[in-house]
């Protein structure tokens, strides 16, 4: 009995030993974080700089690798360092890129999300260091800490596209039934929702008046989306629909795709898996080069095009306004010279948790009836000697 007794009694201070240890390791953790917590101050204000931190998602598109350079020229321009990073599509990529940010005295932070809602903690980050944050194209969601969003007006994206569709098949003043099918945009990208409901709400009329058919049934947001838009999972998706619901024989018509990345893949789809040799309508957004090759050659219909640099222009010029404590509204468009529309919407953006002030430029569809006008001889694009198209920087 009195060795069971010794062994309990072990037991219990063995016991007691481990529990301290974990309550000092506890302790020293609840230490470590409220250090973390006392690191994020306001370091930037008053050490003579002005930093920018840019953020990009990736320099798999084009057009990221774009917006970076443009908005890096601008705000070097005015006198600002930039520190530009890209994110490589990896969400903690990113939230490193801009603790690194907060970290080496960043004023202002414009980001262009990987996930739109997988940041608050670090944007919560930024706020306590009086960081100020615009969203950049991508809306950041669920996170009071977003001062202003700039961007196209994307619904319009939507609108566009499928006012092309409805216009390439004379849908109004035709009795016929046309096939359709969807190519939507990444399903964390905020944006890809309003491409899609612009889309959607000006073609579903002539879905439900039967003239447009979707054979495939595949029309939600979900069913029709490309992760990380995708040039190749739009073309493996669209290459089973075309070997499912299109054989030999049945014609399809137009393939809605959100952005030129998806529209490569829907083109290719179709020279490996359609038999039939109608023309089909293809949509597209951005402005891709390979795309306008596309749009030269007669395989893509069209792109809506999105003039990076004006929305670097505006997102500066608010950055600045910020930055010289200002709290800009619609005046930062009446006190600008921009020689492009802009509009300030207060009441469409709501992240979920606020509703945030938007500056929203306009698109513009480009066809080869206009590309020369729109994209060539007001200088975006040019080419060499050879021909070879490129942008122009």
């Amino acid at each position: 009995m009195m060795k069971i007794k010794r062994i309990l009694i072990i037991s219990l201070l063995f016991s007691m030993i481990i529990s301290g240890c974990n309550s000092k390791k506890s302790n020293a953790d609840v230490d470590q974080n409220d250090a973390q917590e006392e690191e994020i101050v306001d370091t930037h204000s008053n050490d003579g700089r002005t930093v920018v931190g840019i953020s990009m998602p990736d320099m798999l598109l084009e057009r990221w690798n774009r917006d970076g350079s443009f908005l890096k020229t601008q705000f070097e321009n005015d006198g600002c360092e930039v520190i530009l990073r890209f994110a490589n599509n990896l969400i903690d990529t990113q939230a490193n890129d801009l603790r690194y940010m907060i970290k080496n005295g960043a004023d202002l932070l414009v980001i262009t999300a990987v996930d739109g809602a997988a940041l608050s903690g670090v944007l919560d980050e930024a706020a306590k260091a009086n960081i100020k944050i615009i969203a950049y194209d991508r809306l950041l969601m669920d996170s009071d800490a977003v001062d202003y969003y700039v961007s196209f007006d994307n619904y319009q994206v939507g609108v566009l596209q499928a006012n092309y569709v409805i216009d390439a098949l004379q849908l109004n003043s035709t009795q016929k039934t046309f096939n359709i099918e969807f190519v939507s945009g990444d399903p964390v990208d905020n944006n890809a929702r309003f491409f899609y409901g612009g889309a959607m709400d000006t073609l579903q009329p002539y879905i439900d008046a039967g003239t447009l058919q979707v054979l495939s049934n595949q029309t939600s947001f979900y069913e029709t989306s490309t992760s990380q838009w995708s040039t190749d999972l739009a073309q493996q998706r669209l290459q089973i629909i075309l070997n499912s619901y299109y054989p030999k024989g049945t014609i399809i018509d137009a393939v809605l795709c959100a952005n030129d990345s998806t529209a490569l893949g829907a083109a290719r789809a179709l020279e490996a898996d359609y038999a039939e040799k109608n023309p089909v309508v293809i949509t597209g957004q951005d402005g891709d080069i390979a795309n306008i090759y596309n749009i030269l050659n007669g395989v893509q219909s069209m792109t809506v095009f999105k003039a990076m640099d004006k929305e670097s222009v505006v997102t500066a010029d608010l950055g600045l306004a910020i930055l010289a404590g200002k709290k800009p509204n619609s005046d930062l468009i009446d006190a600008s010279n921009w020689d492009f529309d802009c509009d300030y919407n207060t009441t469409d953006y709501n992240n979920g948790v606020r509703t945030v002030s938007a500056y929203l430029l306009k698109p513009i569809t480009i066809t080869i009836d206009n590309i020369e006008e729109e994209l060539f001889d007001t200088g975006y694009y040019s080419r060499n000697t050879s021909g070879l198209i490129y942008a122009v920087e």
